[in-house]
């Protein structure tokens, strides 16, 4: 284990790499891990960390808080196979043909033959896999997590295997093959437990809180955990930047298309790409990031284009984009600042637009969208008309999870 210290994302102050805690108390923001590069560049040269002949997120080894490579530190590892996902190409766009960009859409949700799988079918599977797993090395055994889904469904997963509890709390609305997954858990062991609201994430959290968390169940909500599920979703980005073939080079796309509920995706691959130009492997250049959000729901939205340095905790509104239907996030000053440094964008996506592209894509790809990926694809051409994309750009969308855990909600556009 190479972490040199954790590292308030606000005030800067600085803890023990051991230190178990939840936001700063200094001033109330997350935190993430900081590695020790230095170490790690002396004692494993010439990007000997990196192993391409795995299947799983663990092909990045010493780069990562726990390396699957370590004896200490395999015990602790519960890897069912999650990352190394496509990116598939989406060469056939109609605009992109027409202006003479790539498109390419990072596949997070159905297996592909040659490639690692999301055990369940979500990107949630990287931050929740590190997050278990940095949770048992500190002998840590009831864990807590205020969800709209799908970051419930994944906790379970990787709780059940490392035989450690898990309490979940959802919106009563969420999409009955998510919420069915971990009811089915909590029927079946004591180990697990669900608690359904009224309301959304934001209410979630706030039962987790007052009811469980103080009886004993560590928070891993979004941003709370010390930096696990940054860990966890900064090997999006390398997976991004990592070559493509032998002999070729490290390098990044252009433009980012990337949905934006909590953030911490956005968090972990800025860290990615900063730690990868530390280590001499990219520049100092960087995509264009753009957040997408649901018009429902859209507070990052609204502090972007306002010139705001948070958001302002919005009502959430009525979308098939669930995992978007999040008010407000403690990380989300440090999402718009990224934003602002890589010159992108955070913008809207009207609801009839993602189901036009789900049921568009569906029919001409046959790729199995979920409605937040088609969020994703719907922006491409309004990023084009404001000169967000580029002719020659090189251009990468996210598709966070599988369409049918969505279902029945969206099979009428099918």
């Amino acid at each position: 284990m190479l972490i040199a210290s954790l590292k308030c994302t606000g005030c800067g102050a600085e803890y023990a790499p051991d230190t178990l805690m939840n936001l700063c108390p200094v001033d109330g923001r997350p935190v993430e891990i900081i590695m020790d590069l230095e170490r790690l560049a002396s004692s494993q040269p010439e990007a000997g960390w990196y192993d391409p002949g795995r299947s799983d997120l663990w092909r990045f080894g010493g780069l990562l808080p726990l390396d699957i490579n370590d004896a200490g530190d395999q015990p602790h590892i519960f890897s069912r196979g999650e990352g190394h996902t496509p990116l598939l190409d989406f060469s056939d766009h109609t605009l992109a043909s027409k202006a003479g960009f790539s498109l390419g859409l990072k596949d997070e949700g159905k297996a592909h033959h040659g490639f690692g799988a999301n055990p369940t079918q979500s990107f949630k599977d990287r931050g929740m896999v590190m997050t278990v797993s940095m949770a048992h090395w500190h002998g840590l055994e009831k864990l807590a997590v205020p969800t709209q889904g799908n970051a419930g469904d994944s906790l379970c997963f990787y709780a059940d295997a490392a035989g450690m509890g898990a309490v979940v709390a959802m919106p009563k609305d969420t999409p009955m093959p998510i919420l069915g997954r971990v009811a089915a858990l909590a029927h079946a062991s004591d180990r697990f437990h669900l608690a359904l609201v009224d309301g959304s994430i934001r209410d979630a959290g706030e039962l987790l809180k007052r009811d469980w968390i103080p009886n004993g169940w560590f928070n891993v909500a979004t941003f709370q955990e010390p930096g696990w599920r940054i860990e966890g979703k900064k090997t999006l980005g390398l997976e991004l930047a990592e070559p493509r073939s032998a002999g070729e080079s490290w390098s990044l796309p252009d433009v980012i298309i990337y949905p934006t509920g909590g953030g911490t995706g956005v968090l972990g691959m800025w860290k990615a790409f900063s730690e990868l130009e530390s280590l001499g492997l990219i520049g100092s250049e960087r995509p264009r990031i753009i957040c997408v959000q649901a018009e429902a729901t859209q507070p990052l939205v609204h502090a972007f284009e306002n010139g705001l340095d948070d958001t302002v905790p919005a009502d959430t509104g009525e979308t098939l984009a669930f995992g978007l239907n999040v008010p407000g996030g403690v990380g989300h000053f440090r999402v718009l600042q990224i934003v602002r440094e890589s010159a992108g964008a955070a913008i809207g996506i009207p609801e009839q637009d993602i189901h036009e592209t789900l049921t568009s894509v569906w029919k001409n790809e046959g790729w199995w969208l979920c409605p937040e990926g088609a969020a994703c694809l719907a922006a491409v051409p309004r990023l084009y008309e404001e000169g967000l994309i580029r002719t020659g750009d090189e251009v990468v969308a996210f598709n966070t999870g599988s369409l049918e855990k969505y279902l029945p909600d969206l099979r009428h556009l099918l």
